[in-house]
């Protein structure tokens, strides 16, 4: 999966659209938060995702793909992963780690931000 393919898998979710909050930083968000970190980290296409509800949860990733999955700087401890878009992830995995962690956002969302489709 390219980073195209990523970005617009992300966007097509109920509510998402894109922001950039920070110089040459793309991120998806709902609502008000952020479910998506889109990037290029050392020329690499990446996307950073909450890929559990705790740190623990989130090592399951690293154990499956250590050369493909690392925590997140700053947010890693909260469950929050970088994930290798060109690596040995497969797009079925990448794409069912976008909509679990855009569920653990929406969920996370006052009732009046929540997407109703």
């Amino acid at each position: 999966m390219d980073r195209a393919e990523m970005l617009a898998y992300c966007l097509a979710k109920p509510g998402a659209w894109l922001d950039r909050p920070w110089e040459n930083d793309e991120v998806v968000k709902v609502g008000s938060r952020i479910f998506a970190f889109l990037g290029n980290g050392d020329g690499q296409p990446t996307v950073g995702l909450k890929c559990g509800a705790t740190r623990e949860i989130a090592d399951e990733w690293l154990h499956r793909h250590p050369d493909d999955a690392r925590p997140m700087a700053y947010i890693g401890r909260s469950g929050w992963n970088t994930l290798q878009l060109d690596g040995g992830i497969d797009a079925d995995e990448l794409t069912e780690a976008v909509d679990s962690s855009y569920d653990m956002v929406v969920a996370k969302l006052p009732k009046r931000e929540r997407p109703t489709a």
